[in-house]
């Protein structure tokens, strides 16, 4: 004679399975979000530690950097920073760092807005050709530009200037600020430029007042982007500009600190904090829009 469980005995005896189950899959959950919280609180450490290295050494004499190096209150100066901006000539050298990155900041955001203003409405196969060479861009070296870049500002006679620079940045550019703007110009939904067109607006009035609105998080991050590489560029503006301190760069201008002050530390720490405070500021300013542009993509991906 054949007997059949019945269905509540069944239910009964699996109902621990599911909860041993369900336990062990919070646990190994639990697990994970602390390790990964563990992972990211390492990661910031390693990112705090260089740069309150770097501050407190600025404030701080040789003897105690070498000797205390992680003490804050060990060997403190205050004119590390005066020195630094004497002896560098930073004054000259910020303005013509400012002056470079504005310039090619703003030229990039020229060439690169309608070029992905075009590219984002083309529909055809020559739109993705050009979007490809563009990202070919990233396949060249820096470097391997050098002698022909060097020849061209001769034969300009623009060899040794600042401007020549703020026209030949922007090709580095324009490859990563194309490639975002375009993919950010291809959200924006086809019906507000119909509306647009059909009450009468221009191209150029589209891409002002349609595109450019939706898209501004991305093109923010895009201007923080650029002006972190302009900032920070130092090969081409040594090369290019040369080691004239009436129109070198803070870049440029930073190693004469371990020239003429061999052991003074506390002098270069100072003088790369001086330069760090307009990076600071402007992404302190940019920073909200940047991190809307980062979310806004997250949600979209």
């Amino acid at each position: 004679m054949t007997t059949t469980a019945s269905p509540l005995k069944t239910r009964a005896q699996a109902a621990p399975v599911r909860a041993s189950s369900s336990r062990g899959s919070r646990g190994i959950s639990a697990f994970l979000t602390y390790l990964s919280h563990g992972a990211i609180w390492l990661y910031v450490l390693l990112l705090l530690v260089p740069i309150y290295y770097l501050v407190i050494s600025a404030f701080k004499t040789n003897t105690a950097i070498l000797n205390e190096p992680f003490n804050p209150f060990a060997g403190l100066v205050l004119d590390n920073f005066g020195k630094a901006w004497e002896q560098a000539t930073l004054g000259p050298a910020l303005l013509n760092q400012a002056y470079l990155t504005v310039g090619a900041s703003v030229l990039t955001l020229l060439l690169a807005i309608p070029a992905s203003y075009a590219l984002a409405r083309s529909k055809g196969k020559l739109g993705g050709i050009v979007e490809r060479i563009f990202q070919v861009g990233f396949l060249v070296p820096a470097f391997a530009a050098l002698v022909p870049t060097v020849m061209l500002a001769i034969s300009m006679n623009l060899f040794h200037t600042r401007e020549f620079l703020i026209l030949f940045l922007p090709a580095g550019a324009m490859p990563l600020s194309v490639i975002l703007l375009t993919q950010a110009m291809r959200t924006v939904p086809a019906e507000l430029e119909e509306s647009a067109v059909l009450d009468g607006a221009s191209q150029m009035r589209v891409l002002w007042a349609v595109f450019l609105p939706v898209t501004m998080p991305t093109t923010i991050t895009v201007i923080i982007l650029n002006f972190l590489g302009f900032w920070n560029e130092y090969f081409f503006s040594l090369v290019i500009i040369g080691p004239d301190p009436a129109l070198r760069t803070a870049q440029v201008a930073l190693p004469t600190l371990s020239m003429t002050n061999a052991a003074q530390y506390g002098v270069l720490a100072a003088g790369i904090v001086i330069t760090l405070i307009p990076v600071y500021i402007v992404y302190a300013i940019f920073a909200e829009k940047m991190e809307g542009a980062v979310l806004a993509g997250a949600l979209k991906g």
